[in-house]
């Protein structure tokens, strides 16, 4: 058993986004006896049945020594519950029949007005959800989000002109009076505080990135003008707290739970639970959104904020939607100028009316003999004078971005210019700083701090230019998006796809920025946020989209027209580009940016069974661990098991270990099976974008005359059969005369 720490990744203030968890023996002795929340996994025999929801319930409380030790019973999505119990006790409960395993309560934080227009979608510009008659807007879908709460009096969660919910809607809502309508059709929450609402401001800015109603007017501190929309602005949202001064597993585990059995057909998820080398049966996340999919509930979730190194994805299970997160075409632009004639592109949100013809004395704070005072911690600038200065703080070192300008501004500095380390690249963010400020790139600091130390009187301004739209290269991946491969299953292309997830102005609690900017800035209020929490709300919406017009379709099948849709290319039709301005590999874009417009006519889908994803957890781990996340006793001896990249999933990824290591053959043989769910009769033809020779695809057609009709064929991928490269990735194309179906394939070479 264990407890946890917190690690945390912070993108955007004044909340952290995702958070990893990392397990730590738990001390034997004094704590034998000490009350910790754990997670316990049973299983019942055959011939016990339970008739109601409180039978089930009364057979957990039989687990435990005494009433009002039990937190949480979960019905849906986990056979177990949530208690309070000593380590003593839990070593007892393990001899009871029925116990499968325990595990300790992991404790973890988390994780627009143009993105929906940069995705090709044409929202309306009324302010009446009637003006979405339109279909393809969400109508009928239910997302619940897992997260902070909701500010349910914002403009985004108006239910007018929304029609009621669906009749399969078994939901509730916790907020006193008529907070909840026909667009927010359910607040709960599972966390210590009994209210939903949302007093962090994450929670409010997913769920109205997701599915928020027409909102014209919206801005921050000026910028960002336009009219905001979720991206399925007729879906209706749940909103399910499972994080407040903390967020649990038995809370989140909980509001799955409680989200399928209400009726929702998509979960947004801003999570990160385990750790890339976590084990899926210790992981309450992967469990929960098992028995979500496998009950026919979508879920899109985080890759996880600690990019841009190899293999830092979390959420990489075969049956969620892993997104990814990059930029928009949209920067709040504060250009740095400098003494020497320089000049420097860089981000703000709050801008106040300056003069452009001042330039202000320039000092590094670095120069200070404080430890790590070039980080602008707080107090570090004590020992240097900054006042009337613009400051040079790096970015970086746990100190977060609008941390630093307080401590410029406190030390006397009149702005700040905070610079990328080299792994973040050309990465910037939009920020409400609390003072003048830019924050600019990597290449740009140095450039900086060249100058500075090349003369006696540096000097520099700041000079705003307000919102500016048709950046490019856009999209291009930020360096904080999470990459794969994935160390669990190398065999699953992870992350899935990438979404907008860097500067996303949606709806927010409370103003942002300095007080006097604040003020000047009334009517609804709203924020820039960054993150993969940010991105998966987005694929939430594009999932509502779908599922609102193939109502019949399965998770996997919505996965897939997400995937084999995606583009490659960024707006100018150039290679998607990562943080240094380098083609970004596929470990990092996944299939590609999402592409609404044709993921809802996708042509072909791989679809895939929930039991197939049980027969391939039994080549990983043994009966007993897949029996918990099953939900039910299985054997693994008595199924053929198959491993990760003979799933039926929309992309292919294949390793070769070493020759030397491996028994492996020189070929690897895979099936794939796709399903007709366009135009009939079609013929589709292959092409495979790899270099010749290292793969090859049988049949040389694919012949439809129905709807719904499947079709197989085989990739064989060859063992050095490719250059001296490590990882070679292209794509198989099935063509035909009006879809394009693409799986991106990635093979690696160990």
């Amino acid at each position: 058993m264990g407890s946890l720490k917190l690690s945390l990744f912070c993108i955007v203030i004044p909340i952290v986004l995702l958070a990893s968890i990392v397990a730590e023996e738990l001390p034997a002795g004094d704590n034998d006896d000490e009350l910790r929340t754990f997670i316990v996994h049973v299983q019942p025999s055959e011939n016990h049945v339970f008739g109601t929801a409180d039978d089930r319930a009364a057979w957990y409380r039989s687990f435990l020594p005494e009433d009002g030790r039990l937190l949480h019973a979960y019905h849906h999505v986990a056979s177990g519950f949530a208690a309070r119990l000593t380590r003593r006790e839990l070593d007892a409960m393990s001899a009871a029949p029925g116990f499968l395993s325990a595990e300790p309560n992991e404790v973890y934080q988390l994780l627009t007005t143009h993105t929906p227009g940069f995705l090709g979608l044409d929202v309306p510009q009324g302010v009446s959800a009637r003006n979405h008659s339109v279909s393809g807007f969400g109508d009928g879908v239910i997302i619940g989000v897992l997260d902070t709460g909701v500010f349910p009096y914002h403009p985004s969660f108006s239910g007018d002109g929304m029609p009621p919910p669906p009749p399969r809607w078994k939901g509730r809502c916790d907020f006193n009076g008529s907070a909840c309508n026909n667009k927010l059709i359910g607040a709960r929450s599972f966390e210590s505080n009994p209210s939903p609402l949302d007093e962090a401001g994450h929670g409010t800015h997913t769920s109205s990135t997701a599915a928020g109603a027409v909102v014209p007017g919206a801005q921050v501190l000026g910028q960002g003008r336009g009219t905001a929309s979720g991206i399925a602005p007729r879906a209706h949202v749940a909103m399910y707290k499972v994080c407040g001064e903390e967020c649990t597993a038995a809370d989140m585990l909980a509001g799955i739970d409680a989200a399928v059995g209400d009726g929702c057909d998509v979960l947004s998820i801003s999570l990160a639970a385990g750790g890339p080398e976590v084990p899926y049966y210790n992981t309450s996340l992967a469990i929960g959104t098992f028995g979500a999919v496998e009950k026919g509930v979508f879920v899109s979730i985080g890759a996880g904020n600690s990019g841009p190194n190899a293999s830092t994805l979390f959420n990489d299970a075969p049956w969620m939607l892993t997104v990814a997160a990059s930029t928009v075409d949209r920067s709040i632009g504060a250009q740095v100028r400098l003494g020497n004639g320089l000049s420097f592109d860089g981000e703000s949100v709050y801008q106040p009316d300056i003069s452009a013809a001042v330039f202000y004395p320039l000092v590094y704070a670095g120069v200070s003999s404080a430890p790590d005072a070039r980080f602008c911690g707080n107090g570090s600038l004590d020992g240097i004078d900054v006042k009337g200065k613009i400051v040079f703080c790096d970015r970086g070192n746990g100190v977060g971005r609008i941390d630093k300008g307080s401590e410029v501004k406190r030390a006397g500095g009149v702005g700040m210019i905070l610079a990328n380390q080299f792994p973040d690249g050309y990465s910037t963010l939009a920020d409400a700083h609390v003072l003048p400020a830019s924050h600019v790139g990597y290449a740009a600091g140095e450039a900086i701090k060249k100058y500075i130390d090349s003369t006696a009187n540096p000097v520099a301004q700041i000079v705003f230019q307000g919102t500016v739209l048709g950046t490019s290269p856009a999209p291009a991946m930020t360096s904080f998006s999470s990459r794969g491969p994935s160390l669990h299953n190398p065999g699953i292309l992870k992350p899935d796809i990438t979404g907008p997830g860097v500067s996303v102005l949606a709806a927010w609690p409370f103003q942002v920025g300095p007080s006097s900017a604040a003020a000047a800035n009334l009517g609804p209020t709203f924020n820039f946020v960054s993150g993969t929490s940010m991105s998966t709300p987005h694929l939430s919406g594009v999932a509502a989209l779908i599922k609102s017009k193939h109502p019949d379709w399965s998770p996997a099948a919505i996965r897939s027209a997400i995937v084999t849709t995606a583009d490659p290319i960024d707006r100018s039709g150039n290679p998607i580009l990562n943080e240094q301005h380098l083609p970004a590999d596929f470990f990092a874009t996944g299939a590609g940016h999402v592409n609404p417009d044709k993921a809802v006519d996708p042509g072909l889908v791989y679809d895939i069974d929930p039991a197939d994803y049980v027969v391939f957890l039994c080549s990983v781990y043994a009966s007993r661990d897949v029996s918990v996340i099953a939900r039910r006793a299985v054997d693994c001896a008595a199924v053929t098991a198959i491993p990760d990249h003979a799933l039926n999933y929309p992309s292919i990824s294949v390793s070769f270990p070493p020759a030397s290591n491996s028994t492996a053959g020189p070929v690897v043989l895979l099936r794939r099976t796709a399903r007709n769910v366009g135009e009939a009769p079609a013929v589709y033809y292959p092409y495979v974008d790899l270099p010749a020779g290292v793969a090859r695809v049988a049949p040389s057609s694919l012949r439809f005359t129905k709807a719904n009709q499947e079709q197989s064929f085989t990739v064989s991928v060859w063992r050095g059969k490719s250059s001296t490269a490590k990882v070679v990735q292209g794509a198989l194309r099935w063509v035909s005369d009006k879809h394009t179906v693409r799986s991106p394939i990635s093979i690696t070479f160990e």
